[in-house]
């Protein structure tokens, strides 16, 4: 079965454009190393709520926006390997990401699906 990791980010609104370059070569090296799918969402419609929200999960200031993105793998066995590889590939070591968002408030977790329409 399917097998999901999901992240949520805030991200500084003037470092957008440097997020997604990020991001874009974050995809090329999940996909390599076979991710299914992979997918980047900047906040549209996300207000800050009262209690629970995207932004307050992720303390966003007023200078931020929120990122919403999540890696689909055939399997949690494929995901475990796939991430190995992708920890280990030298296109994504440094700490350029440290410039762009912080990685304190970065959310991720694996999810298994259990619904599918």
């Amino acid at each position: 079965m399917a097998y999901v990791d999901g992240f949520l980010v805030a991200v500084p609104k003037a470092k957008v454009e440097d997020y997604k370059a990020l991001a874009r070569r974050a995809g090329d090296v999940w996909k390599e190393h076979g991710a299914l799918n992979y997918v980047e969402c900047l906040a549209d419609d996300a207000p800050y709520g009262e209690l629970t929200s995207f932004p307050r999960a992720v303390q966003a200031k007023e200078d931020e926006t929120v990122v919403f993105s999540w890696v689909l793998y055939a399997s949690r066995q494929d995901r475990d390997a796939i991430i190995a590889k992708v920890m280990a590939d030298p296109r994504l070591q440094g700490d350029e990401w440290k410039s762009i968002f912080d990685g304190k408030r970065l959310i991720y977790g694996g999810f298994e699906p259990f619904l599918e329409l």
